[in-house]
């Protein structure tokens, strides 16, 4: 049976790096995260804020056809408030899954370069009580 695990943290936490070790590290591990959207065929990321609720949209789907094929998945996204982890505790109780949570409190240099009052405002409605 498929697993979930959802990582979730402020930029800069480590949900990255430790989606894609636990990803790597299981049998039939599937890392995906809303970021991903944003890279090129190139391999460069190009942010685009317009297109954000496309991508939380594209990843969810993306969650969908790797537990529907039987994959391990691991979503690393901030997911700073319930509502924003909602969909993916709803997809897992329509596929039977209990999900797994793990909450990131690193403080790294963030990869997409998330600036300082971006971070700060996500700290101010982070729901660290689920």
């Amino acid at each position: 049976m498929a697993n979930l695990t959802l990582i979730r943290g402020l930029p800069g936490s480590g949900k990255s790096t430790l989606a894609q070790k636990l990803a790597s590290q299981a049998n039939d591990g599937y890392h995906v995260e809303a970021d991903m959207y944003f890279v090129n065929e190139n391999g460069v990321y190009q942010f685009n804020p317009k297109r954000l609720s496309e991508a939380h949209k594209w990843c969810l789907e993306q969650t969908f056809n790797a537990l529907r094929d039987g994959k391990d998945v691991y979503v690393s996204n901030t997911f700073t408030t319930k509502k924003e982890m909602q969909p993916y505790i709803d997809l897992a109780k329509s596929m039977h899954i209990l999900p797994n949570v793990i909450l990131m409190q690193g403080q790294f240099e963030s990869i997409h370069d998330v600036p300082g009052h971006a971070i700060e405002r996500m700290r101010s409605r982070f729901e660290y009580d689920l």
